[in-house]
């Protein structure tokens, strides 16, 4: 993760993460005690950037940490782009795009400051990724079209089948899904 984390560091990117479930994976893994990392769909590199928002300066950036560093699957977004992308309102920040994710457990983020030091962002906190709970952010709540993305995400990502301990919780909170 650590080699990772300074490969993406190197792009120097403004206000940049690696989110979602670069993250969650990782601390779910060593919850379930797995002696390897589970396989990743992708390794999100996030960052914000008003003065460029084409999409091909994300597949440049992409590109280039391939060359770094061959076979991660890498997927880098401007989140001053993807709130056109995702149909809602301008992000402010990263930190803002990264707390309207769909899930408070994959609304993580880390990366690297100057001095190396690994810096996590969690804008509605660790307990839910910890206690193995997937439950919806505040912005997945505020309209029935979000919340039904939410319920259909979590059944389409169906964690449970890799991580049997992760309890999914609906908008409704009611029950697990």
């Amino acid at each position: 993760m650590m080699t990772i984390l300074s490969t993406a560091k190197k792009l120097e990117l403004p206000d940049w993460w690696i989110c979602a479930g670069f993250v969650r994976s990782k601390i779910w893994d060593t919850l379930h005690h797995f002696k390897s990392r589970t396989p990743l769909a992708d390794v999100d590199v996030v960052y914000f950037d008003e003065t460029n928002k084409y999409e091909a300066e994300e597949k440049r950036f992409e590109q280039k940490l391939a060359e770094w560093l061959p076979g991660v699957p890498w997927s880098v977004k401007n989140e001053a782009r993807m709130h056109v992308v995702n149909g809602v309102s301008a992000y402010i920040s990263t930190e803002d795009a990264i707390s309207k994710f769909p899930e408070t457990a994959t609304s993580l983020g880390v990366k690297l400051d100057q001095n190396n030091n690994l810096l996590l962002t969690a804008p509605w906190g660790i307990e839910d990724v910890l206690n193995l709970e997937v439950k919806p952010t505040p912005f997945f709540i505020e309209s029935s079209e979000l919340a039904k993305i939410y319920d259909e995400r979590v059944i389409r990502k169906n964690w449970q089948s890799v991580w049997d301990k992760v309890r999914v919780f609906p908008v409704n909170g009611k029950s697990n899904l």
